[in-house]
């Protein structure tokens, strides 16, 4: 009876080469006797690799599709093994098992650079109303001796000795399925497939050297203290002449001796006497667009919050503005002369505020009505 091959894989019959070729190798890395000491492993790994060949060779599978068996000797195929027509040997069997071609050859030796960090510090003003800055770098950029090529002038990199240009070498061993060649990355070439016989003086062939550089660095209005601000293409150039990174500027900005900030908001503090709370005033008060008139309510208490509407940081992603909030205390004097203690409790006789005792008197009232009732009075 003919063996399922479509079965042994887990696909349809109709399945594309792609599928069975998935599928294989899903498969072939679980059994593996290299990875899976199990018993039955070598023997079900030798069965699911026999299926693979016999649906990827063309005239097999039309065979498999007939209701035959492709390895079956006594219809005229012959021996299996892993040399049939239209199946490329161990190769393909290796290349389903690892994953092909696609990982195979030599890589470049240009690389993109890594991304640069770099503070710069501002004043609350700077941050608020945006500025431009000049930031020191110290990065890896392209090396204008070679042009990143990373060989001397008038020469040229040749191809690798070692693995002749493919930049892998290969091993073989034996095993109980005959040859397995394996591949590893040239150590020669660092996987390139070329050397320079001659490096650039100026970078020692790495394509890239060390340099100072200023760079302008535009702040918009409203950013925040820990934003970053990206400038693409600033940062190292990578070996080999790659590409570079990208600079991210981070902002710290300085704490003000006026003003915190929240957000858009801004905060600040007045402190007023006792007088000019209860009769209100008029104050001017120096803000970040300049000087503006407070206007102080008569009676404002201590704790109130006075707002300058649009006075803040402006919105980085919308339109407008936040706002001012002045946080205002009421001082309460804590020294008087004669006359001025004279005319306060003038003030408080007329307010009938003139009796401070009332309170202590209620409270002693009270103290005195438990006392009197622990003593049954």
């Amino acid at each position: 009876m003919a063996t399922d091959y479509y079965g042994v894989l887990g696909v349809a019959p109709g399945a594309t080469e792609s599928e069975i070729k998935r599928a294989y190798r899903k498969m072939a890395r679980d059994l593996h006797p290299d990875v899976n000491p199990e018993p039955g492993a070598k023997e079900r790994f030798q069965e699911v690799t026999r299926a693979y060949e016999a649906l990827t060779d063309p005239e097999k599978r039309r065979i498999v599709d007939l209701g035959g068996d492709p390895f079956d000797s006594s219809a005229g195929m012959g021996g299996g093994g892993f040399s049939g027509a239209g199946f490329g040997g161990l190769g393909d069997i290796m290349d389903a098992f690892f994953g092909g071609a696609a990982t195979r050859g030599p890589r470049s030796r240009s690389r993109a650079g890594r991304d640069a960090l770099i503070p710069i510090e501002l004043e609350l003003d700077e941050t608020v109303f945006g500025t431009t800055k000049d930031i020191t770098v110290d990065t890896a950029v392209l090396c204008t001796t070679c042009s990143g090529a990373g060989t001397a002038p008038g020469t040229h990199p040749t191809t690798c000795i070692t693995c002749s240009g493919r930049g892998e070498v290969q091993s073989v061993q034996r095993g109980f399925l005959g040859q397995v060649i394996s591949s590893r990355v040239c150590p020669t070439c660092a996987g390139t497939g070329q050397v320079i016989p001659e490096p650039c003086p100026e970078c020692a062939g790495d394509g890239r050297v060390r340099s100072r550089r200023t760079i302008p660095v535009k702040v918009p209005a409203g950013v925040e203290d820990g934003m970053r601000i990206r400038l693409t293409g600033h940062g190292e150039v990578g070996p080999g002449g790659g590409p570079a990174g990208d600079l991210y500027v981070e902002i710290h900005e300085r704490p003000h001796e006026v003003f915190t900030r929240e957000g858009e908001d801004l905060h600040c503090r007045v402190t007023l006497p006792m007088t000019a709370a209860a009769l209100g005033t008029t104050l001017s008060l120096k803000t970040l667009d300049g000087e503006e008139d407070l206007d102080i309510r008569p009676g404002t208490q201590s704790g109130s919050v006075i707002t300058l509407r649009a006075h803040g940081a402006p919105r980085l992603r919308a339109t407008g503005r936040g706002n001012l909030l002045v946080h205002v205390e009421v001082t309460t004097p804590t020294r008087l002369d004669p006359e001025q203690e004279k005319l306060m409790r003038e003030l408080a006789a007329l307010r009938g505020e003139d009796q401070p005792e009332t309170h202590r008197e209620a409270q002693g009232g009270l103290f005195s009505r438990v006392r009197d009732a622990f003593n049954g009075r």
